[in-house]
Order: C-alpha cells, then sequence, then structure tokens
C-alpha cells in the first residue's frame, strides 16, 4: 500500500525515529502503525510509543472537584484557535460544562447534550452549546470528560498543567480521611496528579497491565536479545530484569517521584499513610493531553517530510 507523509509525520513523532527509518516501517508492515512502533523498537531505532505522542489540537482540559473532595471531573472542550481557548466566554463555558457534568453525572458527551442544563433548565445542554458557539464565534467541541465518585472513605484531587494542556484526576482511598488530615491528603494527592501529568503513567500497579501488551513487551525484548547474539538459555532471564524495567516506566506505584528522585512512589505513599495515621492506597487516575489522538493541519511539515521520504 502507498505510504502517505502525514503517517511518516505520525510514526516520527511517536517513536522519535527518523524520516526514512519510519518510512521503511511503514512500507515493511503494510502501514500498520502498531507494528511499525514495534519494528522499529526491535531494531533499536525507536523508544516505546507514547499515547500523548499524537498531534495536538486547540482548547483546554479542566478540572472540577467538589467541596466534599468526594466527586471529580476531568473535561475536554476543543476551539479552533489557541487564542478563543484563552478567552474568558470560553473558560466560563467549559466551568459551566465542568460544574453541569459533577452535578448530573452523564453517562457520555452523546448524553450529556440531551440534559437540560443546569445553568438553564429551559434548555438542554446542545442547545447552550449552540448559543456559545454563536457568541465565540468559533466551533466548539465538548470532547470527552471522565467523573470519578469516592464509594467509601477516600477523597479525590486534580492538577491541571500549563494552562490546559494536561490535566489529571486521582482518587485514594484511605481510613484516615477526617478533618485533621484533609490538608495533608489534599498535598498528597495534587502531588500525585502533578506527577502524573509529567511522568505520564499508564497504569497505577503492575496487576493492571493486560497480558496481552505484557506478551508484546516480551516479545520485542527476545527479538531484540536474539539479534543481539544472545543464547536462548539466557534470554528469559534478560527479559525478568526488562519487564521490571518497563513495569517501573508505565505503573504509577513504581514510578520514581518526580519532586524527589531519591523516592519512588510507593514509598511517597507509605509515608503520608504515616503522616495520617492510616493506609493510604491510590485508587485510580486519569490524564488526558490536549488535543490527544486529534489531527492538527500542519501542511508545511507534511511536504517536508514528504520531500525527504522521496514522496513527491
Amino acid at each position: 500500500m502507498a505510504i502517505t507523509a502525514t503517517q511518516i509525520n505520525e510514526l516520527r513523532k511517536s517513536t522519535g525515529a527518523g524520516m526514512l527509518d519510519c518510512k521503511k516501517a511503514l512500507e515493511q508492515n503494510d502501514g500498520d502503525f502498531e507494528k511499525a512502533v514495534d519494528f522499529l523498537r526491535t531494531k533499536g531505532l525507536a523508544a516505546a510509543a507514547k499515547k500523548a505522542g499524537r498531534a495536538a489540537t486547540e482548547g483546554v482540559v479542566a478540572a472540577f472537584v467538589s467541596d466534599d473532595l468526594k466527586s471529580g471531573v476531568l473535561v475536554e472542550v476543543n476551539s479552533e484557535t489557541d487564542f478563543v481557548a484563552k478567552n474568558d466566554k470560553f473558560q466560563a463555558f467549559v466551568a459551566d460544562i465542568g460544574r453541569h457534568i459533577l452535578a448530573t453525572s452523564p453517562a457520555d458527551c452523546a448524553a450529556m447534550l440531551e440534559q437540560p442544563f443546569v445553568g438553564d433548565t429551559s434548555k438542554n445542554v446542545q442547545a447552550y452549546l449552540s448559543e456559545s458557539i454563536a457568541v465565540i464565534g468559533e466551533n466548539l467541541q465538548i470532547r470527552r470528560f471522565v467523573k470519578f465518585d469516592v464509594q467509601g472513605s477516600g477523597l479525590i484531587g486534580s492538577y491541571i498543567h500549563a494552562g490546559g494542556k494536561i490535566g489529571v484526576l486521582v482518587q485514594i482511598d484511605s481510613p484516615a480521611v477526617s478533618d485533621a488530615n484533609r490538608e495533608t491528603l489534599q498535598a498528597f494527592v495534587r502531588d500525585i496528579a502533578m506527577h502524573s501529568a509529567a511522568a505520564a503513567p499508564q497504569y497505577v500497579s503492575r496487576d493492571q497491565v493486560p497480558a496481552d501488551v505484557l506478551e508484546r513487551e516480551k516479545e520485542i525484548y527476545r527479538v531484540k536479545a536474539k539479534e543481539s547474539g544472545k543464547p536462548d538459555a539466557i534470554i528469559e532471564k534478560i527479559l525478568d530484569g526488562q519487564i521490571n524495567k518497563f513495569y517501573a516506566e508505565i505503573c504509577l506505584n513504581e514510578q520514581v517521584f518526580v519532586k524527589d528522585t531519591d523516592k519512588g512512589i510507593g514509598q511517597v505513599v507509605k509515608e503520608v499513610g504515616s503522616a495520617v495515621g492510616g493506609p493510604v492506597s491510590i485508587t485510580r487516575f486519569e490524564r488526558f493531553v490536549l488535543g490527544e489522538g486529534l489531527e492538527k493541519k500542519e501542511s508545511d511539515f507534511a511536504a517536508e517530510v514528504a520531500a525527504a521520504a522521496g514522496l513527491q
């Protein structure tokens, strides 16, 4: 199949490999993006593909947490330009949508658009969105959201980076949640959310890593080890060390804490548990990167890629 400049550009941004290497990887794997990533990694030409390695669009990621810290929302709203994303009317619209989700817990974006808008129940959310598009003067999209609700003892916190480019929502569980420990636990949850924004974990712990993801990683290491001349007898032993490194990269509980690299997240969790007088565990988190997975027009760079890869 014909490989396009856009495909090469996307693979290059996701892996950091050279343009010609990306072109070859795509050609040898019939344009399959994930297989091309694996091909580059087995050749030592790329790091693991990151979820955030997609073209971005404009808008904002925002977080809203209830006063009692028992409910939280992370939402992404897209606009056409960064200029509008910084507009007070756009920011007010995003805040209204966040409060609406916090109050009504819609099943998804489609269901939310049909709901009566909590700010004015004479109209639904779709009508409010249409009105806001007319007032702001750009197309707007409520792209996605997630809502956490604490069942039992725990609380929720959030962190927004770079004015809405990255957002993280974190939920913890602890029997030690109390008014006396509120500030300590709030600070801890914010630190975990900030860490997650920077370190981009994919799972809380290794038991959450799907079997197919783990096996794919093992196969990449096996191929690399064989191509480097390692005997089969020791490859599986080597795999153990490589997989532990893999877990340390993608599992929040096993990562090095970005605010204090002498500590791991596991140690930080234990320390806060000691400080509040009871066990603390990170239940779940969600991390949104603005525009993740969306295409943004990059015609000039695409032309440059095409020329360098011999597609023009």
